[in-house]
């Protein structure tokens, strides 16, 4: 299994879930795995997916099942990745530390922004061929606030959030993140009051972190070691797409690494750096065309083209269709089966 696709499922995951009345072992069956899968020390994306799946498919009501499983976490069996986050200085450090650490779970990502009056939390997957389940979207976000409540120990509220799938009952979500709750949005993100980034934390403990820091660090210095380094460049790539074309120079640099480096390690792994701008283009493409709310224009620009004509010309030949045509397609392949599921 490769690190990249090795997921641990915390012990804390299977405790909230008796706690909510749902028996491990019915998880296992639902999504199709071994029972052995509950004592796996690491599972694969798949599984992993699946296994979200299962527990939103057994409680039957997203919302529902996004804020129990939120609000019902035991911190203390949850991994040093999570601990770390807890026990820090203040929201602003816990929030940085999450962003960091998460790099050790994936297969999710989360990018922060501060600007103005908000701090933005942006979920990404590091396999955008299979995003996750919209159950594992929102716990993602809900958690991170749940974060700032227990350790500030204040009622604190959202400013904005959005999805990108159908979370369920909408007023249930907005009535627990305390803010507008956007569904069908061009990506999974959650805006804090930036003010509240300040408060300090009741369970800040400054000796265990300074356990818990140091190991970590090695644990993700290691594992950036043993990345590959393929993946890493697509991620960088997608985060830099919009309105350009981001270069070798730009992403060696941002992996610490020369630009000479970068195209003998990309070569070591039977790849280049053209081949993957092109791949992560195709990908960035087609999840922003499943956005109806963003137009062909606006997705040219999003992945890096000058012009739409251009883009049009990259589309067929990836698709062997213009994106207009595609979109049309998955909106009737969508809208048919939502029809023959109800």
């Amino acid at each position: 299994m490769k690190s990249s696709d090795s997921i641990k499922i915390p012990p804390g995951f299977w405790a909230g879930l008796r706690h909510l009345g749902i028996a491990a072992n019915d998880v296992a069956r639902k999504a199709g795995q071994p029972l052995t899968i509950i004592a796996e020390p690491a599972v694969t994306t798949a599984q992993y997916f699946a296994v979200w799946q299962a527990y939103s498919d057994l409680i039957g009501d997203t919302a529902k099942g996004i804020i129990e499983l939120a609000a019902g976490f035991e911190t203390a069996k949850y991994p040093p990745t999570v601990l770390a986050t807890y026990h820090a200085r203040d929201y602003r450090d816990a929030l940085n530390r999450m962003v960091r650490y998460k790099q050790l779970c994936p297969p999710e990502n989360l990018l922060i922004t501060e600007e103005g009056e908000s701090c933005t939390i942006t979920l990404e997957w590091l396999c955008t061929e299979q995003p996750g389940p919209p159950m594992l979207m929102g716990i993602t976000l809900a958690y991170l606030l749940e974060l700032g409540r227990r350790g500030t120990g204040q009622p604190l509220t959202a400013r904005f959030v959005e999805f990108s799938d159908d979370m369920g009952d909408v007023q249930t979500l907005e009535a627990y993140f305390g803010c507008p709750v956007r569904m069908g949005a061009s990506g999974n993100r959650l805006t804090l009051h930036r003010k509240d980034l300040d408060r300090p934390f009741v369970s800040y403990n400054e000796e265990l972190l300074e356990i818990l820091t140091p190991a970590l660090e090695r644990s993700l210095g290691e594992q950036q070691r043993n990345r590959s380094i393929s993946l890493m460049v697509k991620w960088i790539m997608k985060r830099n797409l919009t309105g350009g074309r981001p270069d070798i120079q730009a992403v060696a640099k941002e992996l610490g690494i020369s630009d000479r480096t970068l195209q003998r390690r990309l070569s070591d792994e039977n790849t280049t750096f053209k081949h993957l701008l092109t791949q992560a283009r195709h990908e960035q493409a087609l999840e922003y065309l499943a956005d109806s709310s963003l137009d062909i224009k606006e997705v040219a620009f999003m992945i890096g083209y000058a012009d739409q004509n251009s883009f049009y010309r990259a589309f067929r030949l990836w698709e062997g269709d213009t994106p207009s045509n595609w979109r049309v397609k998955q909106d009737f392949w969508r809208n048919a089966l939502v029809t023959e599921s109800t």
